[in-house]
Order: structure tokens, then sequence, then C-alpha cells
């Protein structure tokens, strides 16, 4: 005889609950007040209390429910906010980003902290971003990147009241502290070396020259062009995307007198120009020398090895967390200033 559906009885396995602080407090035998101050390290519980509660949490598993925390006031929820007004495909294609994340969270990890990592269209997405994080209360601090000619951001993080470092700035306005590099100085340690080799006209492909970087290298590049008596006037703005400069590539090798070398923004920009320069029936470097300002495995892996800027990005991204976290703790941060990049001389040049 069949049975019908409702006769089955269904028998599903016990959801574990999660440990409170009320669990621990009648555990020990002492208040939620008392549990709560022994967790948070905070006076007024003896030390035999304080090592109880600590045992009693750790039997448990206990962690603290940071929902509940925002909730009930509390300012922490354990996060910093990074945001980068990006293509999806451009970002995904630039080691760039992945090597801050992680150096990031070589610092955030060890002080329990965790990165909300987000990809928007514009600069005013990225702002509304910030506004529902602040009201949300989603993240403790904020990271800000690609840092812009009359940036908005700084300004309206400030207005938010949400703690704010700039990765690579630094902020014109000083609005908000930064973990700068120096750009200017970079680009003259390529020029050189490239005057030094007895190169006399130079082209820069750069990426867009709305960012701040952007433009302190192109300005840089074209001091030191003056400076060394080279011919420097060409600087050609792509959106760092192979496409864009393979376009760029072709308009320096089409003109009279093609240039003698050519920098590049990023491995992306370089690897594509590279590309287009080895087509066209030209010799990297005998004809054409090429440099990166990034330096990535790629550099490496490509014939002729590329020569590029080499920059500690792991332990750029750690310093721009350990200032972060030191801002969120409430302690004034002026920010610093990395140490200038080292060029890595390759067969390409």
């Amino acid at each position: 005889m069949h049975r019908s559906f409702d006769e089955f009885e269904v028998r599903m396995p016990l959801k574990r609950q999660r440990p409170t602080l009320r669990d621990i407090a009648a555990r020990v035998g002492v208040s939620e007040t008392a549990a709560s101050f022994a967790l948070n390290g905070k006076p007024g519980v003896s030390e035999e209390t304080r090592r109880r509660v600590l045992a009693v949490a750790e039997e448990l598993q206990w962690t603290p429910n940071h929902a509940a925390q925002i909730l009930s006031g509390a300012r922490s929820s354990m996060t910093i906010g990074l945001a980068v007004a990006r293509s999806v495909q451009d970002v995904g294609s630039e080691l760039f980003f992945l090597r801050l994340i992680s150096g990031m969270h070589t610092v955030l990890s060890r002080q329990h902290y965790g990165l909300l990592f987000q990809v928007v269209g514009t600069v005013d997405e990225e702002l509304e971003l910030y506004r529902r994080w602040a009201y949300e209360k989603r993240v403790d601090g904020l990271v800000l990147v690609d840092l812009r000619i009359d940036d908005p951001r700084p300004r309206a993080v400030a207005e938010l009241d949400v703690p704010a470092i700039v990765a690579g700035g630094p902020d014109p306005a000083g609005t908000v502290p930064s973990v700068s590099i120096d750009d200017t100085a970079a680009m003259q340690t390529v020029m050189e070396y490239l005057s030094s080799r007895g190169h006399r006209r130079v082209a820069y492909v750069s990426g867009s020259a709305s960012l701040l970087h952007v433009h302190r290298r192109a300005e840089a590049f074209l001091n030191a062009g003056r400076e060394y008596q080279l011919d420097a006037a060409d600087v050609l703005q792509t959106d760092f995307s192979a496409e864009a400069s393979t376009r760029a590539t072709q308009r320096l090798l089409a003109t009279d007198g093609r240039p003698s070398a050519v920098i590049y923004d990023n491995e992306v920009l370089a690897v594509a120009g590279m590309g287009e320069i080895q087509a066209a029936g030209l010799r990297v470097p005998a004809d054409v020398a090429v440099v990166t300002c990034e330096d990535t495995p790629i550099c490496k892996a490509v014939q002729p090895a590329l020569t590029a800027l080499h920059r500690d990005t792991w332990g750029f991204g750690a310093d721009i967390a350990e200032h972060l976290l030191n801002l969120i703790e409430g302690n004034l941060d002026p920010g610093a200033v990395e140490q200038v990049p080292e060029l890595i001389v390759r067969d390409s040049t």
C-alpha cells in the first residue's frame, strides 16, 4: 500500500547553535558584563576570571558576532573597503592589483580584518558605494586607488568620517594621508638610463592622463627629455588595454623619425606594443628598445625579456594596511613615501 507524502516524517539535522556571551558567562558563573570585559581585555575583572572566561570561550569555539556589534552601535565591522573604478577586464589583466591585495592581506589577516573588494564603472559609482558602505557600517576604513586630477573622493570620505588612505598618492589637497610612490623619480630613472644608452628619440605610451600618477609620469617624462636633450614629445594615452597599446604603437612606427625607445605604463601595454614592433619587421632592442613601468613575471617570460621598473608591490600593500589600521585605531598618521622603484635591465634594452 502506498503512503501519501505527508505521512512521512522528514527529520532534518539540528543546526548547531552559535555559542553566545551568555553561554560563556553562565558556564563561568559571572555576569555577561564581566565576561565581555574579560574577552575584550578591559579592566574590571580579576586575572583568574579573565583566564577562566578565555578558556571557556576557546572550549566553546566562541567568536564575536560582528553583525550584532554593528546593530548595537559598535563601530567595528573588522573590514576595510577597496573599490576600483576601471573595467573588469582591465583589473583582471593587471597583476598589480592581485599583488597589492595580497600584500594588504598579510597585515589584515593577522589583525582578523577582512577586505571588501568591488569593481565599479565610474568614480560617481564609487562615491555612491562609499556612502552605502558608510551608512550600513560595512567597513571601518577605505583604501583609495587611482587618484584623479581634482579628485572628489578624498573630500567625500572625509565628510563621511570614514578613515581612509590613498594608495599611490599623495593627495594634493592633503585631505587624506597616503602611502605614495615617487612617480617623478621613477620616470627620471628610466630617462637617465635611456639617455646613457645613446637614445635620442623616446616615446611614452601611458594610461589615462586623468589619473594623477600618469599625469606626474608624463610631466616627468617631458621634463627629463629637456634635461637630457632628448626628443621626447610623444605621449600617447591609452585605456590600459592591449588593443589600445597596439594602436598607439602603430602610430609611433608610422611617424617620420620613429622613436628608438618606447616606455609603456605597464606590462600589458608593453607586451602588446613589443608584439606590434616585431610584427612590423623591427627588432627589439636593435631597432626599438622597450621599457615598462611595472615589473611582473610576464616581463621575464616574454622574448626578449622586458626591462622594467621593479617595486615591492606586496610590501606596498602591507604598508597601506598598516597605516590604515593605525588610522582606524584613532591615531594620527601622516602616511609614508615608498622607495623609488629599481630599474631592472633586461634584453629589451
